[in-house]
């Protein structure tokens, strides 16, 4: 079977069950998977622990999970720009694991390589390291200072947002959108990339390629994903 499906409800046909685990790439609301992420709220699944930078803005993105109540738990780094997050784990109704944004970067990365866990000096001696291990190394090029131990991430589904792909699932990204999504990419047991531009396989230069095809599963084509602005911010016409 072909790894390119007929919409996005057709693309997560068979992955989704309550209480999995469920990557989100891009940054902000640049290079999120919208189209995904709504037809993840169509099917009611629910319980879920999502892994993304931040949660959207409300109403939009994972901020629609987070109005249906599908979210229990959050792992990321930013809770700024969306309210009902910001409420929901206030309340305790939501389940919020806090991360520096590179060491959440790194966590993924890392799954996505098999590394189990990883030491960085990032957060030693704040919340962030409570009930981890800390350890010095003897190394003179790491030596006086402490490092906590962090593990990577491992998701049951990843859902990324790719500029361009080819039949085949090979992946091009474009500016903002290549914080997450390539990493998010290789971390998951299912990858399922919504893409603006679909060529067939063999248009893309190799040297283009951002993420390989061997890590995506399937594929759907969005031409007309939204292009949202999270802030926007003007000056006085005379200014």
């Amino acid at each position: 079977m072909g790894k390119v499906y007929s919409d996005a409800s057709a693309a997560l046909a068979g992955l989704l069950k309550d209480n999995m685990t469920i990557m989100a790439g891009g940054f902000g609301l640049c290079g999120v998977p919208e189209t995904l992420v709504d037809a993840i709220q169509l099917s009611g699944v629910k319980g879920l622990t999502v892994i993304s930078n931040n949660a959207g803005v409300d109403g939009v993105h994972l901020g629609k999970l987070l109005e249906t109540r599908q979210i229990k738990k959050m792992i990321s780094s930013y809770v700024g720009e969306n309210k009902l997050f910001a409420q929901q784990y206030l309340s305790g109704e939501l389940e919020l694991e806090f991360n520096p944004q590179g060491t959440l970067a790194e966590r993924i990365r890392a799954g996505g390589a098999g590394i189990p866990a990883f030491f960085t000096a990032t957060g030693v001696g704040t919340v962030v390291a409570e009930g981890k291990e800390v350890r010095a190394f003897k190394d003179p090029h790491f030596a006086g200072r402490e490092y906590v131990m962090e593990t990577g991430l491992w998701a049951d589904l990843a859902l990324v947002h790719a500029w361009k792909a080819d039949t085949e699932g090979n992946l091009v990204y474009r500016k903002t959108a290549r914080n997450f999504n390539p990493m998010m990419a290789t971390a998951a047991t299912v990858t399922v990339a919504e893409v603006e531009t679909l060529v067939e396989a063999g248009q893309i230069n190799p040297d283009h390629i951002h993420t390989p095809g061997i890590f995506v599963q399937r594929i759907v084509h969005v031409p007309n994903a939204p292009k949202r602005i999270e802030n926007r911010t003007t000056r006085p016409k005379n200014a």
